[in-house]
């Protein structure tokens, strides 16, 4: 089982495959990954059902420590650096003749550096190593979301399931009134956290010291790397490259947004005073333990024990029958959320529920 399991994560490069396969094929096959993700993976979900087993605690530190995991990973960053370098390539000289191929390629794409991509980077972002979060600030650059390098280990990881924390969905927010609220807000205060950093350093934060003017510089360089690369062997400026770049970026990072709002959604820990709140624990995020979905994902669907435990690595973190419970896989309840009042219907009943058992109230 447990070897069954190590060779589940390599799923994830499926979803870049279909892409490529469906930018040959031509036509209507460019929407070929997202049928997959969006139809095909949730049906295999719910044949497949819930995986609940955990890591014994005596496999726990071998299972933690075996490269094999890091590796897929590591893997995955250099294949997300050429990967996107070859989706430059198609949009300054591909064979993309009208609007719905571009939409399909575009869409197709972002499902990859954004669903799986981001995914690695906040794995990879978590951890200690130095090689480690440079691999996770190469990936985000590529989806032009660097500050979530600071603002989710930082701002998120200390303010999750409060209404001080813009990467909390309220009850009853649309998905869409929180996107603005996530990605703005999520923006300014990394800025914030990290202007404080080099203030505290008796530095100005005007200083190249400072990671968030590189954070935002670096997505327009590495953009414009591309654009003159590609424009040099054409011998005029292709203006394409750039605007495919940052259209899968917005695609991308609006994925990661829909991910942040239903692992949230509604929960609030209680506040012991003014200000001050009880300590993270699995209570504080929707949980989805379905197999064939988390191996695409890293196991990132069982959230509650990430947050409980943010350094722990992706192949040991545990289901717990206490943490609520989403009704389906990430990808089904991304459609659901893209739809407000689906969403409301599912998740406040189950919200209700929550906030019942554990006498919460949900503003």
């Amino acid at each position: 089982m447990r070897s069954i399991n190590k060779i589940g994560y390599f799923t994830a490069f499926i979803v870049p495959g279909l892409v490529v396969l469906g930018y040959f094929l031509g036509g209507w096959w460019n929407f070929l990954a997202p049928i997959e993700v969006f139809f095909i993976l949730p049906i295999l979900d719910h044949l497949r059902g819930l995986d609940t087993k955990n890591v014994t605690e005596e496999n726990i530190n071998k299972v933690a420590n075996d490269f094999y995991y890091r590796f897929v990973t590591y893997l995955w960053t250099y294949f997300q650096l050429g990967f996107v370098i070859w989706g430059a390539y198609i949009a300054a000289f591909g064979n993309l003749s009208t609007p719905y191929e571009w939409i399909g390629f575009t869409l197709s794409f972002s499902l990859v550096t954004g669903g799986i991509g981001i995914t690695v980077a906040h794995e990879l972002g978590h951890k200690k190593s130095k090689i480690e979060r440079f691999y996770s600030q190469l990936l985000l650059m590529t989806t032009s979301y660097m500050h979530f390098y600071i603002e989710h280990n930082q701002g998120h990881h200390v303010s999750v399931a409060t209404p001080q924390d813009p990467a909390t969905a309220a009850k009853n927010e649309s998905f869409y009134s929180f996107w603005f609220k996530s990605v703005f807000k999520g923006y300014a205060h990394a800025w914030e956290l990290e202007n404080e950093r080099i203030r505290r350093s008796n530095r100005s934060a005007f200083n190249v010291r400072n990671k968030m003017i590189w954070y935002s510089i670096l997505p327009l360089l590495f953009a414009l790397l591309l654009m003159t690369i590609f424009s040099l062997i054409a011998g005029h400026i292709l203006w394409s490259v750039a605007l495919f770049f940052f259209v899968q970026c917005i695609l991308a990072f609006s994925l990661l947004e829909l991910v942040n709002y239903v692992e949230h959604y509604g929960l609030l820990r209680k506040e012991i005073n003014a200000g001050r709140y009880e300590r993270v624990n699995p209570l504080h995020s929707w949980n989805a333990s379905f197999m064939l979905s988390n191996f695409f994902l890293f196991q990132l669907q069982r959230h509650s024990d990430h947050h409980a435990n943010a350094i722990k690595r992706y192949q040991v973190l545990d289901h717990f029958d206490e943490s609520p419970q989403l009704p389906a896989g990430y990808p089904t309840m991304i459609m659901f959320a893209l739809i407000p009042p689906l969403w409301f219907a599912i998740m406040n009943k189950r919200l209700s529920e929550w906030e019942m058992n554990f006498k919460r109230s949900s503003k």
